[in-house]
């Protein structure tokens, strides 16, 4: 036999490669049913915990989330649930807690039925997580204060803190906001506030036409205050095609507030198209409604639109009225700072400056009020530091034309800046005919004073205007000098009477004046008479120097001295301005022979309010001369009131003096130059 015979007679024969292992069927078969075995329990668990399964086992986990979230605590009575293309569920007592540090009762809120409603597959698709609804069932918030300005309803959890990266998740999709039966009060001691408010929303076949309504009532910063809101759906705040409407009406007190139109984009308060309009007896009134501390003003009544520009709230196209100054302009606030940033540009076309007394804390026209310590000529209303502190502010102010049938200005120019406390008006200038009162002032606190300097520059002020505001002097020419105080205090009242400068006031020549000044300063009756028979009252006026230094609150003299051609008047004496009192001597002599005049002094003394003016001895002297004589032999009366003049020579020598060592320290050339 050969050896390939061997071979093949030893060996098995191959088994073909496609065939399956004999076992393999049986492990498939295997494998299939345990699979079948896992599914099916897999299934009969889902079953059983279907039919066994309650959503309040999720409670504790949602009461510790939204516990963290809030920093307080958060609990859920009951939580139901519904499955499907839009999932549903339903928490039952919900209540959130006060954070430490309040009373337990009453809480936060109380919600008697909280509804969510979810869109499972806008999520799944990437859209986001959508919430078409939320309902809230008798929902009712107790919202608590304490004097030192703490309260409940702060969420510091909620806030992000600085640096943390912006998040990138898209925010939360809510269509529908329904609120059936909801109540809230407010109690906080720090605003004097005690609020109860009912709300709801009214619902529609159109979402868009869905409306939210609340009306609050109780007090407020001490004054009743009542609240009327209107404004569109939650929906609407997301719906750009759908402008965002609202009316609020408030009254505050005697201050009555409205607010009236829509806004495209509520959530960033843009595009808005809202009509503010504001009225009340005091614009200081409104610092609770505001925040901005405004100073004290007649009745106004100001209306303009309101809107949200680059991060500032600009109330634009203002107009109205305040006392009887009509106002208009634009402010605008930016409310993101340390404390709000306030910038105005405001003009008039009539002012009454009286309108304007109330920033010098002196009584506003109109009725206002301001409450004074002391009686007297000078405001004494104290300036409040911290709630000067509270703004900022750059307020640019015009006024064209100013009425008042004594007022002898005729327009005003102002520009303020508040920083940080810190009061600077640079310019205060008023026209006066073709001249010009400019003024600068600084004020820089320290504690509750204002450390403070002013300098005002008299330019060419015409006499003829200051004479018509008097209606009974006539003049002409020019008034020229300047003033400095340098001073602390908290009310004008105390910085006048704190301070140390001076005022300087010089005409020289080229006029002419009223004789009627010189007879009432001398209790002349010759030119008097004369101007009764129609001789002319105007002398020439050769030249007017008041030179009078200030210390420590005391106004004294240096010189004052009114020449004319017909008269010289020569002053004395001092006013106290922190007392408020004057006493003070005009003395006047004929400048040319006269007959029928008693000469002598004129002393006026007592309170600046109301002092009293008096003859000083030589007038009496002079005038119980005469009616001896007068008696004995009448011809003989006219001599004591004889004077022979004084001549016209003393006005080079003052001029020269006054102006080497002038009381107010002169003005640097150009200081003057801005006119806001």
């Amino acid at each position: 036999m050969t050896e390939p015979d061997t071979i093949a007679a030893d060996t098995p024969p191959p088994t073909p490669a496609t065939a399956p292992p004999p076992d393999r069927p049986k492990r498939r078969r295997r494998g299939w049913r345990i699979a079948g075995i896992v599914t099916g329990a897999i299934v009969l668990l889902l079953v059983v915990l279907a039919l066994l399964f309650r959503w309040d086992w999720l409670i504790p986990l949602i009461d510790a989330r939204a516990s963290a979230a809030l920093g307080r605590k958060v609990s859920i009575a009951h939580l139901h649930g519904h499955l499907g293309r839009t999932t549903t569920f339903v928490a039952d007592d919900v209540e959130i807690a006060n954070p430490d540090g309040f009373d337990a009762d009453p809480p936060l809120a109380k919600i008697e039925h909280l509804t969510v409603s979810l869109l499972p597959l806008a999520w799944l698709h990437g859209q986001g997580i959508v919430i078409p609804e939320i309902a809230l069932d008798h929902p009712e918030f107790a919202a608590r204060g304490k004097a030192d300005g703490s309260n409940n309803w702060g969420f510091p959890g909620l806030a992000k803190k600085p640096g943390a990266p912006a998040s990138s998740s898209p925010p939360p999709k809510i269509g529908a906001l329904r609120i059936d039966d909801g109540t809230g009060s407010v109690i906080a001691p720090k605003f004097k506030a005690n609020i109860k408010a009912k709300f709801h929303t009214v619902h529609e076949d159109d979402p868009h036409a869905a409306r939210l309504l609340l009306d609050a009532d109780g007090t407020y910063a001490k004054q009743p205050i009542s609240v009327r809101f209107s404004g569109g759906s939650l929906l609407s705040l997301q719906d750009h095609d759908n402008p965002y409407p609202l009316d609020l009406k408030i009254a505050n007190g005697p201050t009555h507030a409205s607010l009236d139109g829509t806004v495209d984009d509520p959530m960033a308060f843009a595009g808005a198209k809202l009509k503010l309009a504001f009225s009340g007896p005091d614009m200081a009134l409104l610092l609770p409604l505001t925040g901005i501390a405004i100073p004290h003003t007649p009745a106004y009544s100001v209306t303009g639109n309101l809107d949200y520009r680059k991060s500032h709230i600009v109330f634009d196209d203002m107009h109205g009225r305040v006392g009887h100054s009509d106002l208009n302009g634009r402010i605008s606030v930016d409310p993101h700072g340390k404390v709000p940033d306030l910038d105005a540009d405001l003009n008039s076309k009539n002012v009454d400056l009286t309108d304007l007394a109330g920033f010098i804390g002196g009584d506003p026209g109109g009725g206002a009020k301001v409450p004074h310590k002391n009686k007297g000529v000078l405001p004494d209303q104290t300036f409040n530091v911290p709630a000067i502190r509270s703004l900022n502010a750059h307020v640019a102010y015009r006024g064209a034309h100013i009425e008042g049938y004594s007022m002898p200005l005729d327009s005003i120019v102002a520009v303020l800046d508040l920083h940080d406390g810190r009061i600077r008006l640079d310019p205060l200038n008023f026209a006066v005919g073709k001249g010009q009162i400019q003024s600068r002032f600084d004020l820089q606190p320290r504690g509750h004073e204002f450390a403070t300097t002013a300098r005002i520059a008299f330019q060419k002020v015409d006499i003829s205007r200051l004479m018509r505001a008097t209606h009974m002097f006539n003049g002409d020419g020019h008034l020229g000098g300047q003033a400095d105080l340098t001073t602390t205090g908290n009310s004008v009242a105390t910085m006048l009477g704190n301070g140390n400068g001076g005022i300087t006031l010089i005409v020289d020549g080229h006029g002419d004046i009223s004789a009627l000044l010189h007879d009432i300063a001398g209790l002349e009756i010759g030119p008097a008479i004369l101007s009764a028979l129609g001789v002319p009252e105007r002398a020439d006026l050769r030249c007017f120097i008041a030179d009078m230094p200030l210390r420590d609150g005391i106004l004294s003299t240096k010189t004052f001295l009114l020449q004319s051609s017909e008269a010289r008047t020569i002053g004395q004496g001092t006013i106290n301005l922190k007392a408020q009192t004057i006493d003070y001597s005009l003395t006047t002599r004929s400048s040319h022979f006269t007959v029928g005049s008693l000469p002598g002094p004129v002393n006026i003394t007592g309170p600046l309010d109301g002092p009293s003016i008096r003859p000083g001895a030589e007038i009496v002297g002079r005038a119980a001369a005469a009616t001896g004589l007068g008696i004995v032999l009448p011809p003989l009366a006219l001599l004591p009131m004889v004077q022979f003049g004084v001549g016209e020579g003393a006005c080079t020598e003052a001029l020269q003096e006054t102006k080497q060592a002038p009381a107010a320290k002169p003005i640097p050339a150009g200081r003057h130059h801005r006119h806001g």
